[in-house]
């Protein structure tokens, strides 16, 4: 995109600083411009500065003054992106062991993190008999829940209570099944050699009952890949029939961060046409599958049907690595070092070092321990600095430290801000910028 464009320097260091009504005081408009672009960091209403331009339209840009040319115009583009058709079913495990304020919370975040189904796990020494309480109480939320359990005495009242998916049914159940009025997912009496699923398929067929097909994904070491194999072979034998897969299996049973699986599995299964999986958060690594496969889902869908790689489509779930770092250059740092007026302390990162920089300061280590020594030792006759109290010093340790992590990581640091942890990632509070405020109000 070309466009001429001008820029208006105005008397101030932290961009943060600005208020509309100070830039409004400030600003030279130039007669030619069809849009003001402001700071990101500048914050608060535009009105001041809408009575100064007029009609010239007002936009915040980036944050990151490196990040304008994805402002104009090398955004990604999301007007196609964000569709699926994978449904989540989230178990909650163990759910008789628990109480039921318990399973309800559960179901709630899994639900917010963007599961269709609940999915209310049994035990195995059954019959539990709050199973339709439990059930009925998801129900009232607005919820839609599933039954996981092989034995009738506990499916029954489930299906009862409003529970419309049973997870499983074989040999050893499927004779009830007619009986339940809702849909099943088939398995196979022996997973390795699939002794008894297309049985149990025939059976469900024939008495009219909606089924789903898993043939059980098995984890690593157990057979993982020729469990593929038959999710394929049970695609070629059974083309229209609706599948699905507990990918929980390998996310639970891998040590392993849990996105990264999760997206693979999901591709898997939107190639296969496998519209159903079963996941689980039990396991510490594995406590954000649910939100994890509501982003993966959208991003195999995309594509798989754009026929894109997933590439450059989805930040979310890097959530060790950043897609991209900028750093400045060691020219760029002498020069802020030898341009800037006040005694403000930035924190940049290059080259796998921490740099610490002031007017007339530029120091930089591997070690914020040995860097904090220098500053200390900076100031006149190798005395403590004069603007270097014990809150500021604090200020720049947690800094500091966090632009280490971002090392160790391969994270952008930016000062006063988050790092970049993807789905997972919190806002912090700018105690910088509000430090500055509070000096510039004084």
């Amino acid at each position: 995109m070309d466009f001429g464009y001008s820029i208006d320097v105005l008397p101030i260091t932290v961009a943060a600083l600005m208020t509309p009504e100070w830039i409004a005081q400030k600003l030279t408009l130039d007669p030619r411009a069809t849009l003001l672009l402001l700071p990101g960091y500048c914050e608060g209403d535009t009105k001041p500065i809408v009575a100064v331009v007029g009609d010239v339209p007002i936009e915040f840009g980036p944050r990151d003054l490196r990040r304008l040319p994805e402002h104009f115009g090398r955004q990604r583009s999301t007007e196609v992106y964000g569709e699926y058709d994978i449904e989540i079913i989230a178990e909650i495990n163990h759910c008789p062991r628990l109480e039921l304020d318990e399973i309800v919370a559960i179901a709630q975040r899994y639900a917010t993190d963007g599961a269709d189904v609940i999915d209310i796990g049994c035990d195995a020494v059954g019959p539990w008999a709050a199973v339709g309480d439990t059930v009925r109480a998801v129900k009232d939320l607005g919820l839609r829940v599933s039954i996981d359990s092989l034995d009738p005495r506990e499916i029954a009242p489930a299906v009862e209570a409003g529970a419309e998916l049973v997870l499983s049914v074989n040999s050893s159940n499927r004779e009830a099944a007619a009986d339940w009025g809702a849909t099943v997912v088939a398995v196979p009496d022996e997973p390795r050699t699939l002794s008894g699923l297309d049985e149990t398929v025939d059976h469900l067929a024939q008495r009219g009952v909606p089924v789903r097909i898993d043939p059980i994904l098995e984890p690593i070491g157990l057979g993982f890949v020729t469990s593929l194999e038959r999710y394929m072979r049970i695609r070629c034998r059974y083309p229209d029939a609706e599948m699905m897969m507990g990918i929980g299996n390998l996310t639970e049973l891998t040590d392993v961060d849990s996105a990264g699986v999760n997206v693979l599995l999901l591709a898997i299964c939107q190639e296969l046409g496998i519209r159903s999986v079963l996941t689980t958060e039990v396991i510490n690594w594995a406590t954000s599958s649910v939100r994890e496969c509501d982003i993966g889902r959208r991003l195999v869908y995309h594509a798989i049907n754009e026929r894109v790689p997933p590439k450059h489509l989805e930040t979310r779930l890097l959530t060790l690595r950043d897609e991209r770092l900028h750093e400045p250059s060691d020219e760029d740092l002498e020069q802020l070092a030898h341009d800037i007026k006040d005694h403000n302390y930035r924190v940049f990162v290059r080259d796998g070092r921490v740099h610490l920089v002031s007017s007339g300061l530029h120091l930089a280590d591997v070690d914020p321990f040995t860097m904090m020594q220098q500053l200390l030792n900076s100031g006149p006759d190798g005395h403590v600095p004069s603007n270097l109290d014990a809150s500021h010093a604090f200020y720049l340790g947690y800094e500091m430290h966090k632009a280490l992590t971002a090392i160790q990581l391969g994270k952008q640091y930016q000062q006063d801000e988050s790092l970049d942890w993807g789905h997972l990632t919190q806002d912090e509070t700018r105690h910088y910028l509000r430090r500055a405020h509070r000096k510039s109000d004084g």
